[in-house]
């Protein structure tokens, strides 16, 4: 309990101290002011209740009419109140939850979270994308109910408490076993007992729930990711003719989607055993406590009425932990998965990057007995001592599963299981992957990526898609840009990130099996281009082939 109170303090810090929360939080204070003054509507209404029934046991026609009168206007005050209430929630809900998603966005991006957390060894989680989007979107929206509920029932509590008090002046009196026995104010120890009894049975049946919405999410999660990942690589499996292979997978994850969910359902009908009896009858309830006092002629029946909407409000409001159980549940599960995500993207940011990296003081790139391990944990062979000086070209060589593509990602910081020293060039460094990454939007913003594309002049972009062969593709509109994406070969896939690398003009240029799907004449002409229209940029290329187009390139067998 103490572990999960502190991820409601950090998350919920989170939340104000972003950008617009402090305003978020000023909007909490106005909902719990709007709360406080239907404690008072509600104070009213009670006495409303002896008004109106005395009225009418008493066949007094002008005051009964007029109480129907003074009801309406209390019932629009409340109406309103909850209506205003309910807008600046929403508004609430949207700062609060935009503030918690920016949060939870840079922490997974800072010091490349996102890519070290895939490594379970680093603390790696299900579905970051699923707690981003679909946990913070619960953990506001539950917070900013049950928050406000909470403080508003301890105030109305203490409120309805005292009239219930001022009201109960009666005893029950009532003979045990020949023994007489007489209960002073039993209407107002009656509410905490009845409460407290339903609320132990309410808790002893639900405990499950928290564990079982904990799991519903993240099998939500691995079935929603199975999804999407068919959906980027359609025509990969469209070739291969996978359907039945993926239909097997979407049916495996879908089937532990609805497993959990039977779970789920089972226990909120157990659950639902109890509280929705004590739903209906709770509103009845306080009329049969408070009826021995009636038929012995100790209260009007006005004051019947009041005693019992008096009773009514104290147990309701006691009951909130009650009627809000599934809600709490799924609170503390969102709660739990944010706050395990925080951790561990925190932990995978912060991590010191292993080999050793250092910026070197003159522009070179030295690799200083280098060992890496793969993923599953066996070790490489050492890399020895690499220098690689600026301004040259240099072709990496060695056997499949050497470690070259490993050995790249530790020169940019994203191998962290190795030992060594790994010194880098002081100036700018793009590293170009064999798989090209082109991200959402038009053409601009995937060729300008990872700049902006409103920084870049059109004359550029189009000699970059010149220099590279695909100056056919400038002057595409954005949706005609995102059906001719889906139609890219691998090659021109390629040639589209070999002319972003032009774009930026980086000082230091890695390519990893950058050319991979060019044949040969293609690729030297490919290359022949980009060493012109980059002199003074340092190319170390990653190939099984040796690279064709660059004039005086130096081999390093790896």
């Amino acid at each position: 309990m103490k572990a999960l109170a502190g991820q409601f303090y950090r998350l919920t810090r989170l939340c104000i101290i972003g950008d617009g929360g402090r305003i978020g939080a000023l909007y909490f204070f106005i909902i719990f002011g709007l709360g406080l003054a239907g404690i008072q509507i509600t104070v009213r209404l009670i006495a409303w209740t002896a008004d109106f029934y005395d009225a009418l046991q008493k066949l007094d026609v002008d005051t009964a009419v007029r109480q129907i009168g003074v009801f309406f206007g209390l019932i629009a005050i409340s109406a309103g109140l909850y209506l205003t209430s309910a807008y600046l929630r929403k508004l609430l809900i949207i700062r609060w939850r935009r503030t918690l998603t920016e949060a939870m966005l840079d922490r997974w991006l800072a010091g490349k979270a996102y890519w070290h957390l895939r490594d379970r060894r680093d603390g790696g989680i299900d579905n970051p994308d699923q707690r981003i989007a679909e946990d913070c979107r619960i953990y506001v929206d539950k917070l900013t109910g049950e928050a406000v509920e909470l403080v508003t029932s301890c105030v109305g509590l203490v409120t309805y408490f005292g009239i219930l008090w001022g009201l109960s002046t009666f005893p029950l009196a009532f003979t045990l076993f020949g023994t007489a026995i007489e209960i002073p104010r039993y209407m107002v120890w009656a509410a905490p007992l009845y409460v407290a009894l339903a609320t132990g049975a309410t808790h002893f049946l639900g405990a499950p729930l928290k564990a079982i919405n904990f799991e519903q999410q993240r099998r939500e999660g691995d079935f929603r990711f199975a999804l999407t990942r068919f959906r980027e690589h359609a025509e990969a499996v469209a070739l291969a003719n996978g359907e039945g292979a993926e239909r097997r997978v979407f049916a495996q994850r879908f089937r532990a989607v609805l497993d959990n969910w039977r779970l789920l359902a089972r226990r909120e009908l157990i659950l639902g055993c109890f509280t929705r009896p004590y739903m209906q009858t709770v509103l009845r309830i306080p009329l049969f406590l408070a009826l021995p006092a009636y038929l012995a002629g100790k209260v009007s029946f006005g004051g019947l009425m009041q005693i019992g909407s008096a009773f009514q409000n104290v147990v309701t409001t006691l009951s909130w932990f009650i009627f809000s159980y599934r809600d709490l549940a799924e609170l503390a599960a969102a709660a739990n998965r944010l706050g395990v995500f925080l951790d561990a993207a925190e932990a995978a940011g912060a991590a010191v990057a292993q080999p050793a990296m250092s910026v070197a003081v003159e522009d070179h790139l030295v690799v200083d007995d280098v060992r890496l391990k793969t993923p599953g944990g066996q070790w490489l062979a050492p890399f020895g001592r690499l220098h690689f000086s600026a301004g040259g070209s240099y072709w990496l060589s060695g056997p499949s599963g050497r470690g070259k593509s490993s050995l790249l990602k530790a020169v940019a910081g994203l191998w962290r299981h190795g030992d060594g020293r790994i010194e880098t060039p002081v100036s700018s460094i793009a590293v170009m992957p064999q798989q090209a990454y082109l991200p959402l939007g038009g053409l601009r913003a995937a060729l300008a990526y990872p700049l902006d594309a409103d920084d870049v002049p059109d004359r550029d972009f189009h000699a970059a898609l010149a220099a590279v062969g695909l100056e056919r593709l400038w002057g595409m509109d954005d949706a005609i840009w995102e059906e001719a994406r889906r139609g890219l070969s691998g090659g021109e896939r390629q040639r589209l990130v070999l002319a972003r690398l032009i774009l930026q003009q980086p000082q230091w240029a890695f390519l990893d099996e950058a050319t991979s799907a060019l044949d040969s004449d293609s690729e030297a002409s490919l290359l022949r281009r980009l060493r012109d229209m980059l002199p003074k940029t340092t190319l170390v290329i990653v190939s099984h082939r040796a690279p064709q187009g660059v004039d005086r390139f130096e081999t390093v067998t790896l």
